[in-house]
């Protein structure tokens, strides 16, 4: 097979504006406190080669909110240790009784290459550098539960950019939905490339500048062993990237902030910040389950 299969969910920069669009809809109309019973009698499988809460949970909670049996794998304690391939795991699970199979993987590409080799929909859950399409999805829902539109919004990315699954899946959306998007960060975690890759980015490195203006404020995870890899001073980034509530009020007064976690308090923000009223946070965590509610649903051709 060379064709993914119909359902599949493997990035957001090829898929059509109409598919984002219906996606997007269909999360809002999704109540994981009222189970559907639309996906009675599917098994999912959630196979997972990184760790995860967030994204791992709330694709269980809502295939269950759906109806649908979930098998958790992990690539500790199972054949994946002991050097089983992608595709015959793939196989194997398939055989066993997988009718979807949502895929965590620290290689890119990892999803689209199982997927060219099955005939059940696989839905990305991340894959390394590349895109994490669901948190993309949840971040836009989470976005317009507070503005009425996504075309003409501002919003500001800070931090890791050039490692980050996330900031890429949100670039893609969000630009293609009318947003006009900032980068901010140091030249190691935001090279000077990234303003070129797609239409709409705008790029600085400082982020006073970066926020004035802004409606939509994302943070991204900054890893310290990282920086200190890359030679960059700790305390040196907290004075010249994390977000304070001195720093937040240079953006828009209904500005949101937003983090897809963990959040490292005292790094990339402040506690203040986090838990002010402006924060979106735990909302974001919230909006995952009918997100991968509707991603679910489509990926089996329920909705």
């Amino acid at each position: 097979m060379t064709t993914p299969a119909r359902g599949s969910l493997l990035g957001i920069e090829h898929l059509e504006t109409k598919e984002i669009l219906r996606l997007l809809q269909l999360a809002r109309r999704m109540n994981p406190q009222k189970a559907r019973p639309l996906l009675r009698g599917k098994r999912i499988v959630l196979l997972f080669y990184e760790a995860s809460t967030r994204t791992r949970t709330s694709f269980e909670f809502a295939a269950k909110a759906l109806g649908a049996t979930t098998t958790l794998v992990l690539s500790s304690g199972s054949s994946i240790e002991k050097g089983e391939s992608i595709i015959d795991t793939g196989n194997t699970l398939r055989a066993v009784g997988a009718d979807c199979i949502v895929m965590r993987h620290p290689a890119a590409g990892a999803p689209h290459f199982m997927a060219k080799h099955l005939d059940i929909p696989i839905v990305n859950a991340g894959d390394g550098m590349h895109e994490h399409p669901s948190q993309a999805l949840l971040d836009a829902v989470t976005i317009l539960k507070h503005k009425k539109s996504l075309k003409g919004l501002q919003a500001t990315i800070i931090g890791d950019i050039f490692h980050s699954r996330v900031a890429r899946s949100a670039c893609h959306l969000l630009t293609r939905m009318g947003v006009k998007m900032t980068l901010c960060g140091p030249p190691e975690l935001v090279p000077d490339v990234a303003a070129t890759l797609m239409p709409g980015l705008r790029l600085t490195r400082h982020i006073e500048e970066a926020l004035r203006g802004t409606d939509v404020i994302m943070l991204l995870r900054v890893q310290s062993e990282r920086l200190a890899g890359l030679k960059i001073q700790l305390q040196d980034y907290i004075a010249r990237y994390q977000m304070t509530a001195a720093r937040l009020k240079l953006a828009k007064r209904d500005a949101i902030v937003m983090h897809p976690g963990p959040i490292i308090r005292g790094l990339e923000l402040t506690a203040e910040v986090a838990d002010c009223p402006q924060s979106v946070i735990v909302d974001e965590v919230r909006n995952g389950v009918p997100t991968r509610m509707a991603i679910l649903a489509r990926a089996l051709g329920r909705a």
